[in-house]
């Protein structure tokens, strides 16, 4: 027999033990139980407190497991990576419980009455009233603040992008970066002194506005990653056949970075859609029907929100209608998302033939 023949058969001492791949799993049911138990022992009566030493067990569990089967190489990334799952868990828990809370208090009256009728002359403690008014307000505000905003962001992309350079390009860098981190209330704060200066009443186009201020850093951001994206080759090879470089962005820049620039757009609406401090200075309100929005007080869907739980002290129907608008503010930000998830796989560059 020859010395390849024996070699071939002598088993491989590269590969050491591991565990199976189910063993995450068992250990986090097994620190769940044992969480549990202290827990009930210990008299601990926040589940809180229960997930944190269920957390705290997964991770030294998982690392004596480890260690003790594939060697403290191995253990050392399984501990990082079970911290990872751990901050996901931690992460994942609020947002459920805020959606399940939302829905199990927003389905009460949330119904077709609801969706099309106003509040009126109805009472904040009377039940009845809806929230028509509120998603027409919201509709015309945050439409004519991506009007305003996202021409503005994307241009301005285009331009740090594309022609951007000297101090002009830092300063506007600069700016962007500002304005990304604005409070709320300073836009809005910035509209109501014209308005002042001015003397106007409070109109839905102010809300626009002030939304539109909020809108535009998040857009110029958004659009500046994806123009980025687009390779210098498709640049390069257009101005190679003498197109101009504003027709270069136009027919080859722009149309291969649409998906991602029209994703941006949709979620810097989903940003904008909440927002209550410059509704409340600028929009100031209305529980009738006002669809003229450079005209008069208007209602929206944020402002009903907090109208309706800061009148609820002893009122369940306003505490009610609250939940509800919540609920309908939560479905309107999650179709954004889902269209912006749409029109970002619609729109994505083929990799195939």
């Amino acid at each position: 027999m020859s010395t390849a023949a024996v070699t071939d058969k002598r088993p491989s001492t590269l590969r050491g033990a591991s565990l199976p791949t189910w063993s995450p799993w068992a250990i986090a049911a097994g620190s769940i139980v044992l969480a549990v138990a202290i827990g009930l022992l210990g008299g601990l009566d926040s589940h809180v407190q229960w997930g944190l030493i269920a957390a705290l067990l997964f991770v030294l569990g998982t690392y004596g497991i480890a260690a003790r089967v594939e060697g403290r190489r191995q253990a050392k990334d399984r501990v990082a990576t079970s911290f990872v799952w751990v901050a996901f868990v931690v992460a994942v828990i609020p947002l459920v419980s805020l959606i399940w809370v939302t829905v199990a208090r927003g389905v009460k009256v949330l119904d077709v009455y609801f969706l099309t009728h106003s509040m009126g002359v109805v009472a904040d403690s009377e039940p009845g009233g809806g929230i028509y008014a509120a998603i027409i307000g919201s509709l015309e505000q945050v439409g004519l603040a991506t009007v305003l905003g996202a021409p503005i962001g994307i241009l301005t992309a285009i331009y740090l992008v594309e022609y951007g350079r000297g101090n002009l390009a830092r300063a506007v860098t600069f700016f962007v970066d500002v304005m990304t981190g604005i409070p709320s209330i300073v836009a809005g704060l910035f509209i109501l002194s014209l308005m002042l200066i001015f003397d106007m009443q409070p109109f839905g186009f102010a809300g626009s506005l002030a939304l539109a201020i909020l809108m535009v850093p998040v857009v110029v951001r958004s659009t500046e990653e994806m123009l980025k994206l687009v390779p210098n080759e498709l640049r390069e090879a257009s101005l190679a056949l003498g197109v101009p470089k504003w027709r270069t962005i136009l027919k080859v820049v722009l149309p291969t970075s649409i998906g991602g620039i029209t994703t941006g757009v949709m979620l810097a609406i989903a940003r904008i859609a909440g927002e209550t401090a410059p509704v409340l200075l600028l929009v100031f309100g209305n529980p009738f029907i006002n669809n003229n929005p450079f005209e008069g007080a208007q209602a929206s869907l944020p402002l009903y929100i907090y109208q309706q739980y800061s009148q609820s002290a002893g009122a369940n129907a306003a505490y009610d209608r609250a939940w509800a608008a919540s609920l309908t503010l939560i479905a309107f930000v999650m179709i954004l998302n889902m269209v912006a998830r749409g029109i970002a796989r619609w729109k994505a560059p083929k990799t195939g033939r």
